[in-house]
């Protein structure tokens, strides 16, 4: 009974996989749940629960993120107006397409068109550090996160790793620190909450390019939250990284960004 019960279930997933290659082929056309649904021979409601299930956010919340992360290629490779890029990806509104893109992005359409020569900078500048603070945050409680980062290919450079409020690595994370290797991370002093574990990497020999549009970096998260409670526990962590697969959100967070806090001490060392 079990084992049928877990074959359906593969039987389902495989189903939203269709539908995420579907998105990716028509993502610049209207894109409904109904008819989504329609597509994965579903109702709207069981769909989106599965939709869930398999990627972590709902289908729409999915769909504004791809949008997104195609502004940014966008913004680097091509010479549209950001106007432009708004309506290329289906945002009429200006003003509300730069204020979406600040707020997931971390940084102004302008600022990330204009950060690709402070991102090889800020790369080199990590490489030649000899002191690495491990462990970074801006809450006050009395709860520890700690793990360790792992992957199953040879990695050379630079791990950036947070606690997210969403399954997504956007905006800035709640707690987020840089590794100089595979290993351990810790997150001290972490506040009540509910919190999504997000990894990527950045080699030493990335251009700025790749940096910026991670579309190609090793990455992890997790679907399942870490809820943390007063004075709790909280089961250590293995977080191996991966190469991108198709129901994993994009990496909207700037790198650079987190890179230049790091180097700027802005998130204040808990060691």
């Amino acid at each position: 009974m079990k084992r049928g019960r877990h074959v359906r279930l593969e039987n389902r997933y495989a189903e939203i996989e269709g539908v995420l290659t579907y998105i990716h082929q028509h993502l610049f056309e209207p894109l409904t749940l109904d008819q989504l649904a329609r597509y994965a021979a579903y109702s709207p409601f069981h769909f989106s629960r599965l939709f869930k299930e398999r990627v972590g956010l709902s289908p729409q919340y999915y769909i504004s993120s791809l949008r997104l992360q195609k502004s940014k290629d966008l913004l680097l490779n091509t010479h549209l107006t950001i106007r432009d890029v708004a309506l290329e990806i289906g945002q009429q509104s200006l003003g509300t397409f730069t204020t979406r893109f600040t707020e997931r992005v971390g940084m102004t359409p302008s600022e990330f068109r204009n950060s690709r020569h402070d991102t090889v900078q800020r790369l080199r500048a990590l490489q030649m550090l000899d002191e690495w603070h491990t462990a970074y945050s801006v809450e006050s409680s009395s709860s520890v996160i700690e793990g360790t980062v792992t992957a199953d290919v040879p990695f050379n450079g630079v791990i950036l790793i947070g606690l997210f409020a969403k399954p997504i690595p956007e905006g800035l994370p709640l707690y987020g620190t840089l590794l100089p290797s595979l290993g351990r991370f810790r997150f001290c002093n972490v506040s009540p909450g509910t919190y999504y574990v997000m990894a990527t990497s950045v080699s030493w020999n990335m251009q700025a390019a790749d940096i910026l549009l991670t579309e190609t970096t090793l990455r992890s998260r997790t679907k399942a939250p870490i809820i943390v409670n007063p004075y709790s526990s909280v089961p250590y962590q293995e977080v191996k990284l991966y190469p991108p697969s198709l129901d994993d959100p994009p990496i909207l967070i700037s790198q650079p960004l987190l890179m230049n806090r790091f180097l700027s001490r802005k998130f204040t060392p808990t060691r």
